[in-house]
């Protein structure tokens, strides 16, 4: 088993898009459990990160909030399509004259916005950001002459653009939904909030243009002059427009200084209607060819058997599984003085078990560091090998078999009560998206999908009352389990996955029962080297967080790490009416993403 509570930092937190977020890794604290004998107190579970935006202004705070909503818009199709450069012709141009229709809305947006501003700065600033509007408008024109575009003739203004256009301008004319005495707010100061407000519905819109700009830009090699879409992207990722999101942003964070909290809370819904009235715009774009992602596009139930796997520690976790099952082993412990009745199963006092844990924890720790050394190949191999990689896995087999018999024969298991376990997976925290893309797989009826969970878990039951918690009973489970004498744990494990070798063959099984005839195909989704060999075999594996010796020993053995939205352009590239998505397991590649929402936004889609 991966015993990551016995590594110097159990807690892992998933990085996110944007740097400038500060991540505070804290350690286990055995001072917050509660056996539900005692009180009804919710264990206190350590956060493996806190964003500490307390110096953030509003724009950025409500970016990363947003982040997942981002992420959704990078990965609609239409994005995709246009950063690989094979996005037709012709969808582009009818995505030009909607984005038209945009610009003009907030052109005279800022107009009415400055109207309401009552800072000579402001009206300046708002000012400047519609003439630079009104340039990208030029921009547009020369791309529409280029194309021979008649836009009056040529394209009517779809339903996307038209909610976001009478969003933005209702917001700019204070007809705001929800908010109190909307339309009437006639005092120069109350004028003031319907600039913040109208703001606060176009900073995401500059954002997100800012941050797809930089992120397609990457992706283009130094060189590349032939992108027929480099006239858009060179503008979207300028140095001149990151100044504009930036100033829009400013903006906002200055304007809603003197603004009460249910105030701001009115600009936090407007930020997020906008940002996403923006992903239905992306959505809403229509494409005259075939696209790589979402995976589930097309997927017929009668013919197609969706099959998902995942790894769960840490992988859907916050905190480890061991750590969780080490807080309650030695906070329900009785103290050395304490004496234990003859019906009891004997346990360790909490001193000694506490000692014990540390004991295990060095010991593991050296001697996981060793073995991963010892199997790591001499010098990197320039192509992928699973057959050497699979030999090297079978001794890390053999050393976390040992290491799990070493916690058996210690004892440190025992006495622990089944609803303690059931509690604290109750109150377990998962990794922000994980348990919405699982409901939205298992709830959908149109979907023949099956989700499984393989884990080195010492206890299932941990796992499925995590899952039951968030409705997600369909959730079939495959893990280590406890073995009780009533409702007290013996210390004893029934032994199913253990390790590497154990995982990759449950999954083969697994497999090997979805004895129906449909087409598969198989996704799995981990976070460390005891997934890599389910990683490999699935049609698509996805990595999720940065585990570096996951990395290290992937890379040495041949194995690519792509970021996934990166794979998905080149494959786009690749993608036309003739080829398949060619989705295969043992190539050797693994796609690595920073979220749950990457995940869900490749194989679900919005």
């Amino acid at each position: 088993m991966r015993m990551r509570w016995f590594l110097r930092n159990p807690i892992k937190t998933l990085p996110t898009l944007n740097p400038s977020i500060k991540i505070i890794r804290r350690s286990i604290s055995f001072g917050g459990f509660v056996p539900h004998s005692r009180s009804s107190v919710r264990i206190r579970i350590p956060m493996a990160a806190i964003h500490n935006n307390s110096e953030a202004g509003l724009a950025k705070r409500f970016w990363i909030k947003f982040n997942r909503e981002s992420i959704f818009a990078m990965y609609t199709p239409f994005v995709i399509s246009l950063a690989s450069g094979n996005l037709k012709i012709d969808s582009f141009r009818q995505y030009i004259a909607q984005d038209v229709h945009f610009l003009r809305a907030f052109a005279l947006a800022y107009e009415l916005a400055e109207e309401c501003a009552d800072d000579d700065d402001d009206k300046l600033g708002l000012s400047q950001l519609r003439k630079e509007v009104l340039e990208e408008l030029k921009m547009h024109d020369s791309l529409v002459e280029e194309w021979g575009l008649d836009l009056a003739k040529e394209h009517s203004v779809n339903t996307a653009t038209i909610k976001y256009t009478n969003f933005l301008l209702a917001t700019a004319s204070g007809k705001i939904e929800g908010l109190k005495s909307s339309g009437k707010l006639a005092t120069p100061f109350e004028k003031t909030k319907i600039a913040a407000y109208t703001i606060g519905a176009m900073t995401p819109c500059m954002r997100l243009y800012a941050f797809l700009g930089k992120k397609i830009k990457e992706l283009l090699d130094s060189d590349e002059s032939t992108h027929p879409y480099s006239k858009w992207i060179d503008n979207y990722s300028s140095d001149g427009f990151q100044a504009s999101a930036l100033q829009t942003e400013d903006l906002l964070d200055k304007l809603s200084v003197s603004l009460t909290g249910e105030e701001l809370d009115v600009i936090e819904k407007l930020y997020y209607q906008a940002i996403k009235l923006e992903i239905d715009f992306f959505t809403a774009q229509p494409l005259f060819q075939p696209t790589i992602a979402p995976l589930t596009k097309g997927h017929n139930p009668a013919e197609d058997h969706l099959v998902i796997f995942s790894d769960f520690d840490l992988t859907c976790t916050v905190v480890d599984s061991s750590a969780i099952l080490a807080e309650i082993a030695i906070v329900t412990a009785p103290k050395s003085d304490q004496n234990q009745t003859e019906d009891q199963i004997t346990r360790m006092s909490s001193s000694d078990l506490r000692n014990t844990w540390g004991f295990l924890s060095k010991q593991y720790t050296e001697e996981y560091e060793q073995c991963i050394e010892s199997i790591m190949p001499a010098n990197r191999l320039e192509d992928f090998d699973y057959k050497e990689l699979s030999v090297a896995l079978e001794q890390l087999s053999k050393f976390e078999n040992s290491a799990n018999n070493r916690v058996v024969e210690s004892g440190v298991l025992k006495g622990i009560n089944i609803e303690d376990i059931k509690r604290a997976g109750e109150r377990l925290i998962l990794q922000d998206g994980c348990t919405d893309f699982f409901r939205r797989v298992v709830k959908n009826e149109n979907l023949n999908a099956n989700v499984h969970v393989l884990s080195y878990c010492w206890c299932g039951d941990l796992i499925r009352s995590a899952f039951s918690s968030a409705d997600l009973n369909e959730m079939n489970v495959h893990a280590n389990e406890f073995t009780y004498e009533g409702s007290v744990s013996t210390g004893d494990i029934v032994k199913r996955v253990e390790s590497p070798i154990d995982k990759v063959q449950a999954f083969r099984n697994l497999l090997k029962d979805c004895n129906d005839d449909k087409k598969k195909l198989t996704i799995y989704i981990g976070d460390s080297v005891g997934d890599l060999l389910c990683l490999l075999e699935a049609d698509v594996g996805i990595v999720v967080g940065s585990s570096s010796s996951l990395r290290t020993v992937g890379m040495q053995f041949g194995i690519s790490f792509v970021p996934l939205f990166s794979g998905l352009v080149k494959k786009q590239k690749e993608f036309s009416e003739e080829s398949s998505s060619n989705w295969k397991g043992l190539s050797g590649i693994l796609y690595t993403v920073s979220s749950w929402a990457e995940v869900h936004a490749f194989v679900l889609g919005c």
